[in-house]
């Protein structure tokens, strides 16, 4: 398997796309007109190790993110967390595409409460497998907000730099979830508080070293946390998300085992076994119901 390229810090990929140092090495606000995209046909992979949020125009090359490919032929908002994998395929023809990328590197989000909060934004999740389409009105609003963070990047950095950006960037987030909400579909508070305390719920669970010995949880398990019988929590989860309790644990299976395959060398047995399944045989069998490839085929498709 081809490795990923692994870019560790903003100052590496500013180098891989020949700009300047940044002025601050944790975040960078960077105009694609300014980036060397040049670069050689084919596909790459690139792991980051900091957070990505830009919107592309004009692009007419393809990105795989997950399991889903996108085509930047209008204004999409993208967002990509830090070890998740993006695959660049560049073909004859290519245009380079317009717009703006903000890298925010986690460490500069050390010890304020956006550290924690920004995991609540589910749309840097693999489980969202949709771009944000930007109407005209709501671009412009996400555009005024990323010149203030430009803006204060651009000043010299005092001990206000870092809370006024965290201030701003905390804004973008809040209406980017605003305007993925209208996107898709409105929950109200109370179901999507549910929604909030499964997603930590298994993100604990399958973060917990235990996992291997625990094995997968069970609905009996997640509905007993959640404090609601199997079946309200079923019919719940199944209005709001269209999916069932299982077929959510399966998703968040499926997502950890996406990553492992394209971020690792673990065997596929070794993958199965860290998340808790005691046959590789039922791993393989449920991966390949979820994404109609076996899990050696999606990895191949990062070489």
């Amino acid at each position: 398997m081809t490795t990923p390229l692994h870019i560790k810090t903003i100052s590496e990929y500013h180098a891989l796309r020949g700009l300047p140092k940044p002025k601050h090495p944790l975040i960078s606000v960077i105009n694609f007109d300014d980036m060397d995209q040049s670069g050689e046909l084919g596909a790459q992979s690139l792991i980051f190790d900091f957070y990505n949020i830009s919107i592309k125009r004009g692009m007419n090359y393809k990105y795989q993110y997950g399991q889903q490919d996108y085509d930047f032929d209008e204004g999409i908002m993208f967002f990509m967390a830090p070890k998740q994998v993006l695959r660049i395929e560049k073909k004859e023809g290519y245009q380079n595409p317009s717009g703006w990328m903000l890298l925010i590197h986690p460490d500069f989000l050390w010890n304020t409460p956006l550290a924690a909060a920004i995991r609540q934004y589910e749309f840097f999740g693999y489980s969202v497998h949709e771009a944000l389409f930007l109407s005209g009105e709501e671009e412009l609003k996400i555009r005024q907000i990323i010149d203030n963070i430009q803006q204060e990047y651009h000043s010299n950095i005092d001990r206000f730099s870092q809370g006024i950006i965290i201030s701003q960037l905390e804004t973008l987030l809040n209406y980017s979830d605003r305007f993925y909400q209208r996107q898709f579909i409105t929950r109200n508070k109370a179901n999507h508080h549910v929604l909030e305390q499964l997603e930590k719920l298994l993100e604990d669970y399958f973060n917990d070293a235990a996992l291997i010995s625990k094995g997968l949880p069970t609905v009996q398990y997640i509905s007993d946390q959640l404090h609601m019988s199997p079946t309200y929590l079923r019919s719940l989860l199944k209005m709001l998300t269209g999916q069932n309790t299982q077929q959510l644990i399966h998703q968040k299976v499926i997502d950890r085992a996406m990553e492992k395959l394209s971020t690792t060398d673990l065997s596929v047995g070794e993958i199965a076994y860290e998340l808790g399944f005691e046959h590789p045989q039922s791993f393989n069998k449920l991966f390949k119901q979820k994404t109609s490839v076996t899990p050696m085929e999606f990895r191949q498709r990062f070489n």
